[in-house]
């Protein structure tokens, strides 16, 4: 499961990445976490950002963990139901991003946190999917969730999914309404190893409540309660 990502990119290099507009409230984000309301370009308003939550909003989550197909899908299950292969027809966005964070077990109750970056540290996209639905206030609310695939040979050592990374050419086939079913899932791929680079960062990661740059920051590796360990 993929549920933390940043998105540390100034807003005028976002800007220039993206042929977007953003609004004067628009923040770096260190610590993206599910339940969150973030940048998404869909490919109804490629033009300009619009703010999802991710997965569902925080009064929907309360205090339950979300469910791992409200944060993410997997390519592989796109086409097994009609509901889901509509949303790849019809409601496909992208996430704006500059790294992702995934943790590598080394016993049962130790977990290294890593952040996995672009080579060269610019920002990227992660395919996603976006649907709105009524509240019970009968405010429309909108949503996305990350599209994974199996992890190439860097992450996989760590976790064995990945979100699906586009370059400049997929994305604008992804946002392209008139792309055809073939066309969405050729690109569907696991961004090569070689163009990605990774590295431990600080356990405070894992507190959704904290988000500063610090967080990005290469750290000695050590585990969910901040104890340097001797595994890498």
């Amino acid at each position: 499961m993929v549920d933390r990502y940043s998105l540390t990119s100034s807003a005028a290099l976002l800007a220039e990445r993206f042929s977007v507009e953003l609004p004067d409230h628009y923040k770096p984000r260190y610590n993206a976490a599910p339940t969150q309301l973030l940048p998404v370009i869909t490919s109804s308003g490629s033009s300009g950002i619009s703010w999802f939550y991710w997965g569902r909003p925080p009064h929907f989550a309360k205090s339950k963990n979300l469910a791992e197909k409200i944060i993410n899908l997997s390519t592989e299950t796109l086409l097994e139901r009609p509901v889901l292969k509509k949303m790849l027809m019809q409601n496909r966005c992208i996430v704006p991003a500059d790294g992702f964070y995934v943790w590598k077990k080394v016993g049962k109750k130790t977990a290294i946190p890593h952040r996995v970056t672009e080579a060269s540290h610019k920002p990227f996209a992660f395919a996603g999917l976006w649907e709105e639905f009524e509240d019970e206030d009968e405010s429309m609310v909108h949503t996305f969730t990350i599209v994974t695939i199996k992890s190439n040979d860097l992450v996989l050592a760590l976790n064995e999914r990945m979100p699906v990374i586009f370059d400049k050419v997929q994305e604008d086939i992804w946002l392209n309404p008139h792309s055809s079913e073939i066309e969405l899932m050729n690109i569907l791929h696991a961004y090569p190893s070689n163009k990605m680079g990774i590295y431990t960062v600080s356990s405070l990661i894992n507190n959704p409540a904290k988000d500063h740059p610090s967080l990005i920051l290469p750290t000695p590796a050590s585990d969910q309660h901040g104890n340097l360990t001797l595994f890498d």
